[in-house]
């Protein structure tokens, strides 16, 4: 299940709710994961909502792209190493967390990388549902592994490889 809450009206330029029950669907796919009982809830809002979430939660008060919530901690502890697999609810739901999105960090990163701002919130979906599994790139050998399956995952979905300008 994917819910879709769009805080900023600027969202409503694009399909979003499409973009991301399709971005979420070949994450978990690509990953072998359940998407049937997967939860996932997306907030797409402004720079200023982004801003404050990442002050609050990260002590950085600045606008961000993306920020995930995970419901578990899945991260490998050796640098490079899969995650963990995500454990069903006792009723079989596989509760993996939130994502906030901000429109105009995506909007003016998509303008400067010459994509299209479909596109580019695409992969900024895919990535944050990635952390929630357990993925990130602070250390080197996790992000050439998430960066990878950043690639394979959008090529899936018909986007070219999002790491080259």
């Amino acid at each position: 299940m994917l819910e879709v809450q769009i805080e900023a009206p600027q969202w409503d330029k694009l399909p979003l709710e499409r973009l991301a029950t399709e971005a979420m669907a070949a994450t978990l796919d690509h990953l072998k994961l359940p998407k049937d009982n997967a939860s996932i809830s997306l907030m797409a809002c402004d720079d200023a909502r982004i801003a404050a979430l990442n002050e609050t939660f990260r002590d950085k008060p600045a606008a961000t792209n993306v920020l995930s919530w995970p419901t578990a901690t899945l991260s490998a502890e050796v640098a490079g190493d899969m995650p963990l697999m995500p454990e069903p609810d006792f009723d079989g739901t596989l509760e993996l967390g939130d994502v906030a999105i901000a429109y105009e960090t995506c909007a003016r990163e998509a303008d400067e990388l010459g994509k299209t701002l479909e596109n580019h919130a695409t992969h900024l979906i895919v990535h944050g549902i990635l952390h929630l599994l357990g993925y990130d790139h602070i250390r080197d050998p996790d992000a050439t592994l998430m960066q990878a399956l950043e690639i394979e995952i959008l090529g899936k979905l018909g986007l070219d490889d999002p790491y080259i300008c």
